[in-house]
């Protein structure tokens, strides 16, 4: 194609990579766009906070937007994007009928984060005392809501092969509107494996999450009231750090300077902090997509324990870096073990460094999804042909979306 390749992203909000894996995960999907030499363009109809990353200084312009307002087709159809990125579902269905009504050559990408649907269904299913079963996915409004968004698009990012395998499967999604893309990293060689802290220069247990995440907050209130106690039984001199972005006063109320559960706030460098911990303890009992704080945990060299869920499509056949375990009797087993053996802990972390270089390289997919996006791009009317379903869905949602954005518009004036 001669034209100048446009991308504007759609964000829910501005990316945070040290408060979060989804901003983490924004920075490195706007990386491998430049990378091949698109031009970026990043809007939101978010309040700008004080930690997000200064996309200018990455290359890539800022914009505000707002949300019901026919200002964002004039702007749209000036910039006139070859591809549009939405951050999220919630971003599909608030601008979706916008791109494809202004813009409608361009391609439409959906970053799904991780499914949502499948986090709620799950926290419901904890909350009520019973196992969760795929059907639960059906009672979900969110997932009638998530499954017509990744339909109206040409193609959704994926981070979790087990959410693609369940989109297929139960959803029944043409697997040709799904491609994997998950975490992508730089390798970790032999030099800088020696030039992290030792197990002897390591102290501490940890966790780390975002506390506007349900389930982080979830697996500290598990630690706090049942999993911590059982450590400090067999460890007396054991520290726990708990660190997150925005912490409620409910999370700082758990700070016990007496039990060494310490709610430490934001970390200003949460790499510094993980690489000087001597294991990771994420505890979560329900959640979805992959674990930002556990691959964080393997790049630093730090073994970890988590649950079933935890490790849920991160390391496919390959050893875990620590232990997966979901009883409360084996997880404080497992915490106990990696503080105090040396060659347990150094083979859990060489078992994380070699998940990272097996599976999350950034080498093993740019080249891949660079032609996926061209193929798209060069046959765009074929692949909307055989998507019938998201052609419907696109119909109806022009015709009652937009009408309802233009209503609150004039409501708002």
């Amino acid at each position: 194609m001669n034209q100048v390749q446009k991308l504007l992203i759609i964000g829910f909000v501005w990316p945070e990579p040290n408060s979060s894996a989804a901003g983490g995960r924004m920075m490195q999907l706007i990386s491998l766009f430049k990378e091949q030499g698109f031009s970026i363009t990043f809007v939101s109809p978010a309040q700008d906070s004080d930690f997000m990353v200064d996309l200018e200084k990455c290359g890539v312009d800022k914009k505000s937007i707002e949300l019901n307002n026919s200002s964002f087709d004039v702007f749209i159809k000036e910039l006139n994007p070859t591809v549009v990125l939405f951050d999220r579902f919630m971003m599909e269905e608030q601008f979706g009928w916008r791109v494809a009504e202004n813009c409608p050559d361009a391609l439409r990408l959906l970053d799904t984060e991780d499914l949502h649907c499948l986090r709620l269904a799950r926290q419901k299913a904890f909350k009520e005392k019973r196992p969760f079963n795929t059907t639960d996915l059906f009672l979900e409004d969110v997932a009638k809501r998530e499954i017509a968004s990744i339909l109206r698009c040409d193609l959704s990012l994926m981070i979790s092969e087990f959410e693609m395998e369940l989109l297929e499967s139960v959803f029944k999604i043409d697997k040709n509107l799904l491609y994997y893309l998950p975490f992508l990293l730089e390798p970790i060689d032999i030099v800088e494996i020696h030039e992290l802290p030792s197990f002897e220069e390591r102290k501490n247990f940890i966790f780390i999450g975002n506390f506007l995440h349900e389930p982080n907050w979830n697996a500290v209130q598990y630690l706090k009231e049942t999993i911590w106690a059982l450590i400090k039984k067999q460890l007396p001199e054991a520290i726990l750090h708990i660190y997150g972005a925005y912490p409620s006063q409910k999370v700082l109320q758990l700070h016990n300077n007496k039990e060494g559960f310490l709610i430490m706030g934001r970390a200003i460098d949460a790499q510094d902090v993980v690489k000087n911990s001597r294991v990771v303890l994420a505890p979560l009992r329900f959640g979805a997509g992959i674990k930002g704080k556990l691959l964080e945990a393997m790049q630093c060299g730090t073994p970890s324990v988590t649950t079933f869920i935890g490790s849920e499509s991160m390391h496919d056949d390959l050893p875990w870096n620590g232990f997966v375990v979901d009883s409360v009797a084996d997880f404080t087993d497992a915490a106990v073990r990696l503080c105090q053996d040396k060659t347990i802990w150094l083979k859990a972390q060489q078992n994380g460094i070699t998940i990272i270089n097996q599976r999350y390289l950034k080498e093993l997919f740019k080249d891949d999804f660079a032609k996926k996006v061209k193929m798209l791009q060069s046959d765009l009317q074929k692949h909307r042909l055989t998507n019938f379903m998201g052609a419907m869905l696109q119909h109806h949602t022009l015709n009652s979306t937009k009408y309802m954005s233009r209503w609150i518009e004039v409501k708002n004036k």
